[in-house]
């Protein structure tokens, strides 16, 4: 830039002073200081700059401390869980002179993440976006997370394009990731020794808690259709919960309980089997559970603790952790015994048949699961019985449910409404977007379909899949 602009003035802002070192002497004559870029604030002129780069560090609440957080939040006027790319963005539309521009280099989570409704909202508000890059998992450079670049103008908001790289596992022909990336269509490209699939469009988004996601033509006609045919999303119809959570699963969860000496090994009916991402696979009933979890608990329609006097074994086993186990503060703050764990309001829904999903995974693996055991945290969950609608049995909507999560409909569907994807195309099957999956009225001859197929897949007939697609994309009218 400073050749291209000889007459630009640069000032620079780094906390390691080894980078400004470097900065100071590939940019002789720009003012370079070590210094906090967020406690600067009021030695920087405001309404000066023509263009604010900044690439800030992704350092989350859990790691700023609460305490920091929260003067941050109060400061820059943010909401929930932030980190350090929040108040970098608030800072910035004051900074920039009217027809400035903003570049950001930062995670791509704020895209679609609850926690990134506060950078969306102060682009959306503050700022016009112009461009919008999700690299992905492209790794164009070293990063602890998967990036994404922002270009955002002070001034009129306008139509901005959104364009996205993800490797995918297939041959393409060697090409130019960043022409593929700065083109006008979507492209296969083979960079390096990945396949990258580069879909390019616009901006869509409504309300900052609404992802940010890619659209064109052709998409927005689609998803009307979805829309047109769909009779409820599966939040609608369902609640979606999470599996338990110990905060200290090497005491609570493991494979080795009958290796414990006799005195500490811990009664047989308080340790159950215990369902993980390792477990489930789509279609097919779970495989038998790895582990098992020190369950607390009694299966009552309401969660109680159980007597740890009535439990000799497993109070002389807990006994043993109990500093840590007592250390867990969420658990005091909620008025919890010491020994307690992170579990529903009604244990005894383990025992129903329940659809269970991975929260980390490639591919969509729901299945039902009808053996009773708990479900880990890694996963979430939806309590059968509790699946009503008119005429329809709880069975079927389970099926239905499961069909259409599994298809590649509804893996397209995650990928063009809600996108959260990690490295090698894992997806976050989490509820915030497992709960917008459209599903078709049951009353229908194509759900009766799906209903049936899904029957014979998770009876082990694999050749009901083709079956299956057919009857999925017929529901929502994609012959």
């Amino acid at each position: 830039m400073a050749k291209a602009h000889p007459d630009a003035v640069l000032t620079g802002l780094d906390l390691d002073g080894q980078a400004v070192a470097a900065a100071r002497e590939r940019l002789p004559g720009a003012d370079i200081r070590q210094a906090d870029f967020i406690e600067a604030d009021e030695s920087l002129p405001h309404a000066s700059f023509d263009l604010v780069i900044t690439n800030p560090p992704y350092v989350r609440t859990q790691v700023l401390g609460a305490a920091a957080a929260a003067r941050l939040a109060a400061r820059f006027g943010l909401k929930g869980r932030i980190d350090l790319t929040h108040p970098f963005v608030a800072m910035a539309p004051d900074l920039l002179r009217p027809g400035g521009v903003l570049a950001l280099l930062c995670s791509n989570r704020f895209l679609t993440t609850r926690a990134g409704v506060n950078v969306r909202g102060l682009l959306s508000e503050r700022l016009a976006v112009r461009e919008v890059f999700d690299l992905g998992d492209t790794r164009l450079f070293e990063a602890a997370v998967l990036p994404a670049i922002v270009v955002a103008v002070k001034g009129a908001q306008g139509v901005a394009r959104f364009a996205s790289a993800y490797e995918v596992p297939q041959e393409a022909p060697e090409g130019d990731l960043y022409a593929a990336l700065t083109g006008q269509d979507d492209t296969v490209v083979r960079f390096g020794a990945r396949t990258f699939a580069v879909s390019v469009g616009t901006l869509a988004r409504g309300a900052p808690e609404q992802p940010w996601r890619l659209t064109n033509p052709d998409r927005d006609r689609r998803h009307a259709h979805v829309r047109s045919r769909t009779w409820r999303t599966l939040g609608e119809l369902a609640r979606i919960r999470v599996g338990i959570k110990t905060t200290a699963d090497p005491v609570f969860i493991g494979d080795r309980w009958d290796t414990l000496p006799p005195e500490h090994s811990p009664e047989p009916e308080l340790l159950r089997p215990l369902l993980t991402h390792h477990d489930v696979r789509a279609w097919l009933p779970p495989r038998p559970p790895r582990t098992q979890v020190l369950y607390p608990y009694l299966d009552l329609p309401t969660r109680t603790v159980v007597d740890l006097s009535a439990h000799p074994r497993a109070a002389a086993y807990l006994g043993l952790h109990r500093a840590r186990l007592e250390g867990r503060r969420y658990l005091r703050a909620a008025g919890r015994e010491w020994f307690e764990i992170w579990v529903p309001q009604r244990p005894s829904m383990w025992r129903e048949p329940k659809i269970v999903f991975p929260d980390i995974s490639p591919e969509p693996r729901f299945t039902v699961d009808r053996s009773g055991a708990v479900v880990n945290g890694d996963c979430y969950w939806i309590s059968v019985p509790e699946l009503v609608a008119p005429g329809v049995t709880c069975d079927d909507l389970a099926n239905l449910v499961v069909g259409v999560a599994n298809s590649a409909f509804g893996a397209r569907f995650y990928d063009e409404v809600c996108g959260n994807r990690l490295y090698a195309g894992r997806r976050r099957w989490i509820t915030q977007y497992v709960g917008l999956l459209p599903l078709p009225d049951p009353t229908t001859a194509a759900a009766r379909e799906v209903i049936e197929a899904v029957g014979s897949l998770t009876a082990g007939d694999h050749g009901q899949l083709p079956r299956l697609e057919r009857a999925v994309r017929a529901a929502f009218g994609e012959l």
